[in-house]
């Protein structure tokens, strides 16, 4: 009888690559020549990213330059939810707040889960833990094929897949 080997599928983000990236963007937003005179920054406000701007426009190029810089670190955009990246008017300036997303949500884990129950392999169990899915199945191949089957669904996460054993 063999044994069964599983794997877990979580949405982890390295808050130091994140906070890397911000602080490489907030630096190039400072240089930046079509920055100047504007008010555009981009800082941490809490747990959130916060940027400003003087224009609607100039709002979303800060975010394109953050965007740019987390795709360097490796960091899917998946990750961060700006909401419907609408500046919002504050007094002269224009402010856009963004959280970055860490964890599988229940909605997202129901989703990946029939995923698997309906396009996968026969034979492999899925189940919820917390903001995490684990995986198992008695063949390794089976799993290989979960883990195909995943990175190409079209789900509102950025997947990583861990403890394969």
């Amino acid at each position: 009888m063999a044994s069964e080997s599983s794997f877990d599928v979580v949405s982890k983000v390295d808050r130091q690559e994140v906070d890397n990236a911000l602080n490489q963007a907030a630096k190039e937003i400072t240089q930046r020549y079509d920055f100047k005179g504007v008010g555009a920054s981009i800082a941490w406000s809490g747990e959130n990213v916060l940027m400003i701007a003087n224009s609607p426009e100039r709002v979303l190029a800060v975010l394109d330059v953050f965007q740019t810089k987390l795709i360097k670190r490796g960091i899917s955009l998946k990750a961060l939810d700006t909401g419907e990246n609408e500046p919002q008017p504050s007094g002269k300036e224009y402010r856009l707040v963004g959280s970055i997303k860490e964890g599988l949500s229940t909605e997202v884990a129901k989703k990946l889960a029939k995923i698997v129950r309906d396009e996968g392999p026969k034979g492999v169990k899925t189940q919820i833990q917390g903001d995490e899915l684990r995986v198992s199945a008695k063949s390794r191949d089976d799993l290989q094929a979960v883990i195909a089957l995943l990175k190409n669904a079209d789900v509102d996460a950025a997947l990583q897949f861990v403890n394969y054993r």
